[in-house]
């Protein structure tokens, strides 16, 4: 399964900005917006990964993981 999420990109100046709609957090600066996409998916996943162990670290022992699809 696939995930996908929604960046917010515009350019400023001279550079571009963009942010992940769905996780706080995650925005990035580039001067090339085909850098902007390839750092926001590197800054995403970074996150993402973060996030779960933090996520797996805070409920500790005896935990069961499900998968929710919306």
């Amino acid at each position: 399964m696939q995930n996908e999420y929604t960046a917010v990109v515009k350019q400023e100046d001279d550079y571009w900005v963009g942010w992940i709609e769905e996780v706080p957090g995650v925005n990035c600066q580039e001067k090339t917006y085909e850098e902007l996409k390839e750092t926001l998916e590197v800054t995403l996943r970074e996150a993402l990964e973060f996030n779960r162990q933090d996520a797996l670290s805070a409920a500790g022992g005896g935990y069961k993981e499900e998968k929710i699809a919306i």
